[in-house]
């Protein structure tokens, strides 16, 4: 685990196993049920299994991937105890999502990738968005970390607003202009600055509209090239926020958003008030992108970074804590 020992310690994990709560519960009910006097894994067993999965929202493709990798392994490694069915279960589970790759992996803590790191963050108006950059502005702070924030959703008077009321609560300067300015302007002007003053992460909020597709990957396309004329490289990523409690329609989202512009990474949101947990699996899984962040409560804290490993225990684990 070693990288991951360091980032992941009891606290995390504990709130990890609170904002996963209602998907465990509902998933584990029926899994429980499912194994209860079983001695051996059979199709009625895997049966049940795929029902809780689907359930989970985890969606049927990649829940037909995770009962095939189990019936494969049944089938060669001749399992035959359903008490060893827990390990199985994780071990595909954790085989489906994928990992980001090592010359972009980071903790708030660690060293970034690149200095100034940019982040471009986008997402539909109310999944979560801004508060997403609020806490990755705090968590990195917190971390040491000098922070600058970019308000180039410019469409929405009140994306501005929310906005600059996370930097004076973080303590993190932010470049802003007014409402209906172009947002590559301010992207320009966010990076400019970022890199005059030294900063170490620089996020930047984009226009969550997604009624005009066309529309939204030409604003997109144009953030890319103007930041390119300060930083050649960047952004570093580009991360999509996601609503975790809206299941199968963040689903959705991924599909249009994956389309306009070349998300890297992915925050998922909310997953605390729902019982849909397993469409983070879903999404990693269907497009390919790692799942960067979660956020699993109200707190600035609550925003994790992502540790397969660590999802799948909290989420999957059949024994009792």
């Amino acid at each position: 685990m070693g990288f991951f020992d360091k980032l992941f310690g009891k606290k995390e994990k504990e709130s990890l196993d609170q904002g996963l709560q209602k998907t465990k519960e509902s998933f584990l009910t029926k899994i429980t049920k499912a194994v209860a006097g079983k001695s051996t894994v059979d199709d009625e067993l895997l049966d049940d299994l795929e029902e809780a999965l689907v359930s989970a929202d985890v969606g049927i493709e990649t829940t037909v991937q995770i009962i095939e990798r189990i019936e494969k392994r049944v089938a060669r490694d001749k399992y035959l105890s359903s008490g060893e069915l827990n390990r199985l279960l994780q071990e595909e589970i954790e085989g489906v999502l994928v990992d980001a790759p090592e010359s972009n992996t980071y903790a708030f803590t660690s060293e970034l990738p690149a200095k100034p790191y940019v982040i471009l963050v986008v997402g539909v108006n109310g999944v979560g968005k801004t508060t997403t950059i609020g806490k990755l502005a705090y968590n990195f702070k917190k971390a040491g970390k000098d922070v600058l924030l970019g308000a180039a959703d410019t469409f929405r008077a009140a994306a501005v607003d929310q906005l600059t009321i996370w930097s004076e609560r973080v303590g993190v300067p932010i470049v802003k202009q007014d409402m209906g300015s172009d947002p590559a302007a301010v992207a320009f002007d966010t990076v400019q600055s970022g890199v005059a003053r030294g900063a170490d992460v620089i996020i930047i909020d984009t226009a969550g509209r997604l009624h005009n597709k066309a529309h939204l990957m030409d604003e997109l396309s144009k953030i890319r090239r103007v930041v390119q004329k300060v930083i050649p490289n960047a952004p570093h990523e580009v991360l999509l926020v996601l609503d975790g409690s809206t299941g199968q329609n963040a689903l959705e989202q991924a599909k249009h958003f994956t389309a306009a512009t070349e998300v890297s990474a992915l925050a998922i949101t909310k997953l605390d008030g729902t019982a849909k947990g397993g469409v983070v699996l879903a999404i990693a899984n269907q497009f390919k992108i790692p799942v960067k962040f979660i956020g699993v409560g109200e707190k600035m804290e609550d925003l994790l970074v992502f540790d397969k490993h660590e999802f799948v225990d909290s989420l999957f684990s059949l024994e009792s804590k």
